[in-house]
């Protein structure tokens, strides 16, 4: 089973009578942040050596690159970003978005290699 298949399909879906609860991760090394990213602005083009990110949108659709396949991931949508995958998030709508990002594996701001930035910030990557 591929790492795609095996870290989204094996959510957790539990059913409790004030209605349900997805279970993300359980008992292994992750950092959870919630990005919000401006009307008209994205991320850079990066990859990661270290970890792998799973996103999921919360509010509005955001525009989603993962190596060559890009496309607008809608409210609720999850996606998968293997270590070593080229990824960038963008907002091309009139308000503010947020994604709920769960990193997998060591989590090191340094761990950033830019190919693409609209802010001119170089690599982080120390390796």
């Amino acid at each position: 089973m591929s790492a795609t298949t095996h870290r989204l399909d094996s959510i957790l879906i539990e059913n409790r009578p004030w209605g349900r609860f997805e279970q993300f991760v359980s008992n292994e090394q992750v950092s959870v942040k919630v990005l919000t990213v401006t009307a008209g602005q994205r991320l850079s083009l990066q990859r990661h050596q270290l970890r792998d990110e799973m996103w999921q949108v919360l509010d509005a659709p955001l525009d989603v690159q993962v190596d060559e396949r890009r496309w607008s991931a809608g409210v609720g949508e999850r996606v998968w970003i293997p270590r070593g995958a080229t990824h960038r998030l963008g907002n091309s709508g009139a308000a503010a978005a947020r994604v709920l990002e769960v990193a997998f594996g060591h989590f090191d701001e340094a761990d950033i290699e830019r190919f693409d930035d609209d802010y001119n910030r170089e690599s982080q990557t120390t390796a």
